[in-house]
């Protein structure tokens, strides 16, 4: 549930909580919404198990007075710890779209009293999060939101996207299952009219949306994690999972055993310092880069078409760089310029 919507529930239910009866209409108005969305959100409430009643012969909706919501018992630790963690991930160079994370969570450090308020200052100078570089998406955010929308009505979009120089902007009519942020950017994943697959769309590349009357449902099936299989990143490949083993040179097989890279990850040390990784992955092109990074220092052991395409990809590196080189004449000294 996204945060626009969790606040205006919360609206709805101070409204209710007010003493004040009130029908669709005055609701509506205190809140600042439609009736349809009155309605929509009550029916929201009444399916999370609150007891929302109508009184037909005075036209209002009330809660009972003895009910009130459960008590959360968060120790001062945790809840210290969960607004530092919003405050610092809803900075715009941290998460993207979470910025009203950060603002709920300077509104509550606001009303603390003074002594918990300087405990929180000094946490949040003990807490830094530097995530990896995260794509430019500061003219996405209502493209962000209204696809979080679209999949809380389980209404279908139309996106007009950019998929690259080859195919350029391509239009389809988009079933949105799930928002997947991961490494550096937002991805949409569901399913797209163009060939009736489940396709995964980075949210930088959408140029426009339109959320369209249709409705769908999630197949009761789709599961982000089974979709997703053992994919190195995000982009899992038809056919078998490839049981991959790579070896780290001593000087770098710390740094890569520090990290956890992939969930099937398996990592044995020999007596020479070396490290052989061993995992399983659903396809092959996505890890490629990531052996590539470690340059001369890793070196692939199986499997063997692995091993040719890190290898084919090396020989055009080295390629690119000796044809440059040849290119690199030395111009004589009466033709230099001054």
């Amino acid at each position: 549930m996204n945060v626009k919507r969790i606040t205006r529930l919360l609206s709805l239910l101070q409204v209710l909580h007010s003493g004040t009866r009130q029908n669709s209409v005055g609701i509506a108005k205190a809140c600042g919404i439609s009736r349809r969305t009155v309605f929509r959100d009550i029916e929201a409430l009444r399916a999370a198990g609150l007891p929302l009643r109508y009184d037909s012969e005075y036209d209002h909706y009330s809660i009972p007075n003895s009910y009130c919501l459960p008590p959360t018992n968060l120790t001062p630790a945790e809840s210290l710890s969960l607004i530092a963690m919003a405050i610092e991930l809803g900075r715009s160079d941290r998460l993207p779209f979470y910025e009203p994370a950060r603002a709920a969570a300077l509104k509550l450090a606001n009303g603390l009293p003074h002594p918990v308020k300087e405990k929180l200052r000094m946490l949040r100078q003990a807490i830094h999060i530097s995530p990896t570089p995260v794509g430019v998406l500061d003219a996405k955010a209502t493209i962000y939101q209204e696809l979080v929308d679209a999949r809380t009505a389980g209404k279908v979009v139309q996106l007009e996207y950019d998929a690259g120089p080859h195919q350029g902007t391509i239009s389809t009519n988009f079933r949105t299952y799930s928002l997947l942020f991961r490494r550096h950017s937002w991805y949409v994943i569901g399913r797209s009219s163009l060939d009736g697959a489940i396709r995964t769309f980075n949210l930088s590349r959408i140029v426009s949306i339109e959320c369209l009357e249709k409705k769908f449902s999630v197949p009761r099936d789709f599961n982000i994690a089974r979709y997703l299989r053992n994919a190195w990143v995000l982009n899992p490949e038809p056919g078998p999972d490839f049981a991959i083993t790579v070896k780290f040179t001593p000087m770098v097989a710390r740094s890569v055993a520090d990290v956890k890279w992939h969930k099937t990850q398996q990592l044995e040390f020999d007596n020479d310092g070396s490290l052989i990784f061993h995992a399983q992955v659903s396809g092959l092109n996505e890890i490629i880069w990531w052996i590539l990074a470690y340059g001369d220092q890793a070196e692939v052991l199986q499997p063997e078409r692995l091993r040719q395409l890190v290898a084919q990809r090396a020989r055009n590196m080295v390629a690119r760089y000796e044809a440059e080189h040849e290119e690199m004449v030395e111009i004589p000294k009466d033709l230099r310029m001054a």
